[in-house]
């Protein structure tokens, strides 16, 4: 039915829509289901998500290799603080991203989205701006159905693993996701949703991915977090009026040709960049007893 941003806005257009109105009219037509099914299937979702998104809130997760965790609830106790220099909602949006990385790398339950080293991002997006926003069930399920219609573009056309393009590619695609769903949910439009997506890939272009030891642990969690706040900046620009110069599809493409650019040390083996500092090699030896 789409297989292309520009393709997607089109039907968006011929059927005067919102974007999570194609995502549902491909499932029905692709999959032997019902709205009230994929909804259903929606809320369930978004169930653990939410779960993985508060979890670290609450209490300090702390990874399997003990070598980080607990950040979490450092930074959503510093977003009740008083002292932060940006507002609540965004330090809680944080908070929220570290706590589903954080979660992943205690072998909890999340949802990959869309990749298990980028799952933090869209949770936090999604419920933060529904808090934000005051929106109902409904466009959070909607949210998160656009979210899926842009990864869905990203995957077919480009790639969304780090492993082949770097973390532009796996924190990139999750917050042109959440930017998406972001402008939906705040009565964007869906050209809005598509410059929105455009920004936060553009914003990131290059992210390298350089987990030490080759685990989805550090820095991996700092990026959830700021890959929420990518999310914010892109959704706001573009519901201030601002327009991509460069189309979506055209983007997505760039950020794949960067990825096949990149040296394999930096696309997810450990071997460059963080991973290959003094200290990450002392940590490796010290949490993974992994030597040189």
């Amino acid at each position: 039915m789409f297989g292309k941003g520009e393709e997607l806005l089109k039907l968006t257009e011929e059927h005067s829509c919102l974007i999570s109105d194609i995502v549902i009219m491909k499932e029905l037509q692709t999959t032997n289901t019902t709205k009230e099914e994929i909804f259903e299937k929606s809320r369930k979702i978004l169930k653990v998500m939410e779960s993985s998104s508060s979890r670290g809130l609450k209490e300090s997760v702390v990874s399997v290799s003990e070598m980080s965790g607990g950040d979490a609830k450092k930074v959503y106790d510093y977003a009740n603080s008083g002292k932060s220099l940006l507002n609540k909602n965004l330090v809680t949006a944080m908070a929220r991203g570290f706590s589903t990385s954080e979660v992943n790398a205690s072998m909890g339950k999340i949802v990959a989205a869309p990749t298990a080293g980028a799952a933090g991002i869209l949770p936090a997006a999604l419920y933060q701006a529904r808090e934000m926003i005051g929106c109902d069930e409904d466009a959070h399920i909607r949210g998160l159905l656009t979210a899926g219609g842009i990864g869905e573009i990203v995957a077919r056309n480009a790639t969304v693993a780090g492993a082949v393009g770097g973390c532009q590619a796996e924190c990139g695609s999750a917050s042109a996701m959440a930017a998406a769903a972001i402008v939906e949910m705040s009565g964007g439009t869906p050209e809005m949703s598509l410059h929105a997506a455009s920004f936060a890939f553009i914003n990131i272009m290059g992210l390298v991915c350089d987990p030490i030891g080759g685990l989805v642990e550090y820095p991996c969690a700092l990026r959830n977090a700021s890959g929420v706040m990518n999310a914010f900046v892109a959704a706001d620009i573009a519901l201030a009026g601002v327009k991509s110069l460069i189309p979506f599809d055209e983007v997505v493409e760039a950020m794949y040709k960067v990825g096949q650019l990149m040296s394999p040390t930096l696309r997810e083996t450990g071997l460059g960049g963080i991973a290959a500092t003094p200290t990450a090699i002392e940590l490796r030896k010290k949490h993974l007893n992994q030597e040189d």
